[in-house]
Formats: structure tokens, C-alpha cells, sequence
């Protein structure tokens, strides 16, 4: 019996997000605990999951901060670092009309990159039944490492392996060195959550059906699925091909943790009902409930902290039952 559904690995930061203006015409941020990973595990948490972080954030007041939020939402943080002479990653988010968004990131160095193999619990891996993690935990020569690490503990005990790539083309020195980590995630993944850009800087097509189908008949990945912002999302299982409308809201405010809540819905899917024998409905159900907490998120400022609960969830998805 593992003692943990999901542990994550990677980035664990900042998001300071505008929040209106000042009196003098400033432009207000509000800093929002945030990181891919994390915001996934906090979404598992409040689905009654259990869930396990490895990462590390520095020893000052956003590092801080973030570790008590992150233990607050149920997540294990025994392996959360806290490094002494780097400080905590920070991103700042410019919303876009329509609630797109273009980031900043201080990271040069941050936190988060300074992860070491030796400091991974294996444990941790070994006891849980998904090991889930991103890109950005390999953009940097320690970390990527302290990545592939854990990926092989899980591939070596047996675990299913889910991977977003999340990919954040400001971080890299070079989008090859971007693409060549990319296909060692898809490489190794059970579990795939890809955007739609993501698959187009893949496959070098928007033909997002003939790029699902470039991925899968490359890395043979047993479950993988398309996120398509207001298009909606696909799943794609075998010989299945499944697609769901968005629930679009008119009090969207911004995109921030909508792929993260996605995922961690259809993670906790697949913890509920196996990998082995999905049929069509089961995806439709699958991507009902993600496009319903996705589209919850939305409505909220940041995600860590405000992921829905699963009845909100439910009574959104229930439309469309």
C-alpha cells in the first residue's frame, strides 16, 4: 500500500500577479504562492488525495512563506530544502485582455534550480503510486539532473509517470535545449498533459490532432492529453479520440493554475479508476470534470490557495452530465 497518491517534484516560486493600481497610478502586485507542481498537488489535496513535494525554495520570507502554504493545503514537505544562499524564485505575471499571460521571472539563479540529486528522498517516490513532474526542473545542469534521478527511481519501482511540460521559453538558454528536454519528459511519461502550443513547438504543426498523433506514434505514450485554452481539451487512449468544450466563464480574471487544476483532475481520474481500461465514457467524464475545475480557476486570483473544492466542481460539471 503506498502511502502516497502523487509526489512532485520541481519549481515552488512567487507569481505576482497585478491586482489593480495605487492612489498614484502604480500598478498593484500581489504575490501568490505558485509553481506548477505544487499547484497540481494542492488540486489532488482538496480531492482527498494524498500528496508528497520535492523541491527547494530559499531561506528567506517568500521561501518561507511558500512552505507553510504548501503544508497548510495537506502536502507532505519533508522534502522541501530551504537554501542559505539563494533566494526564492520569483515570476511576475502580466495579464493579457482575455486572461493570457506573458511572465517574468527573477531566477538567475533561484532556488529552485539548486535542487541536488543527494538531496531527493527516494523514499518519498518509492511510496507513492504517481510520480508527476515539468520542465522547468531541467533547465539547469543540478537540477535536471536531481530530475532524471528521480524519474528512474520511479521507472525502476514500478510507478506511473506524468508530465506536463510547461513550457516557459524565457527560462531557456535555447529552445533546443527546451525541445531536446521536452522529448525526454515524453520519453518516459505514462501520463501526458501537453498544451496546444506545446504541440506545435513539438511537431511543428497547429493540426493539433495529426501533432497527437506525430507524439504518440513517436513515444508511444499511453495517455495523453491536449489542452486547448477556450477550444477546450482531447484525450487520446489507444485507439480513442475524445474531445470536451470548455465551461467558459464570464468573470474569467486570468488563466494562472488552469492547466495545473486539468491535471491534478485527471490525475486523480486515473488514481480512481486505473489506466488499463479507460473506455470512451470514462474519458468524457474525465475531461468534463478537468474542463469544469479549470475553468473554476479562472475566476480567481492565483492558484495554490484557492483551488476549487471537488462539489464546486461537480455541481459545474453536472451541466453537461
Amino acid at each position: 500500500m503506498s502511502s502516497y497518491d502523487v509526489t512532485a517534484l520541481g519549481e515552488l516560486l512567487i507569481d505576482f500577479t497585478e491586482n489593480g493600481t495605487s492612489t498614484q497610478g502604480n500598478p498593484i502586485l500581489e504575490a501568490n504562492p505558485g509553481g506548477a507542481p505544487c499547484n497540481v498537488l494542492a488540486m489532488l489535496n482538496k480531492l482527498g488525495k494524498k500528496t508528497a513535494f520535492i523541491g527547494k525554495v530559499g531561506n528567506d520570507m517568500f521561501g518561507r512563506m511558500l512552505a507553510g502554504e504548501v503544508e497548510k493545503s495537506g502536502t507532505d514537505v519533508s522534502n522541501l530544502i530551504f537554501d542559505d544562499q539563494v533566494h526564492t524564485t520569483l515570476a511576475f505575471v502580466h495579464t493579457k485582455p482575455g486572461g493570457d499571460r506573458d511572465f517574468s521571472f527573477y531566477r538567475n539563479p533561484g532556488a529552485d534550480m539548486m535542487l541536488k540529486k543527494e538531496e531527493v528522498m527516494a523514499e518519498l517516490i518509492k511510496n507513492s503510486r504517481i510520480f508527476h513532474f515539468g520542465t522547468l526542473s531541467s533547465t539547469h545542469e543540478g537540477v535536471r539532473e536531481a530530475t532524471r534521478y528521480a524519474i528512474d527511481v520511479a521507472k525502476n519501482s514500478g510507478k506511473l509517470i506524468s508530465f506536463d511540460p510547461n513550457l516557459r521559453e524565457p527560462l531557456w538558454e535555447s529552445l533546443e535545449d527546451a525541445r531536446r528536454e521536452i522529448a525526454y519528459g515524453l520519453s518516459k511519461c505514462d501520463i501526458l498533459k501537453i498544451s496546444d502550443n506545446e504541440v506545435e513547438f513539438m511537431t511543428g504543426t497547429a493540426d493539433y490532432a495529426k501533432g497527437a498523433a506525430i507524439l504518440q506514434d513517436t513515444y508511444g505514450i499511453p495517455l495523453m492529453f491536449v489542452t486547448l485554452g477556450k477550444e477546450g481539451s482531447r484525450a487520446y487512449y489507444k485507439d480513442l479520440a475524445v474531445e470536451i468544450e470548455p465551461f467558459l466563464q464570464e468573470n474569467t480574471i486570468e488563466t494562472t493554475g488552469a492547466g495545473d487544476t486539468f491535471e491534478a483532475c485527471a490525475l486523480n481520474y486515473v488514481l480512481d479508476h486505473g489506466i488499463d481500461q479507460l473506455t470512451e465514457q470514462d474519458l468524457k467524464e474525465l475531461l468534463t470534470f478537468a474542463n469544469a475545475g479549470a475553468s473554476i480557476i479562472t475566476t480567481r486570483r492565483g492558484a495554490l490557495r484557492v483551488m476549487p473544492t471537488e462539489e464546486e466542481i461537480r455541481q459545474l460539471a453536472a451541466q453537461r452530465m
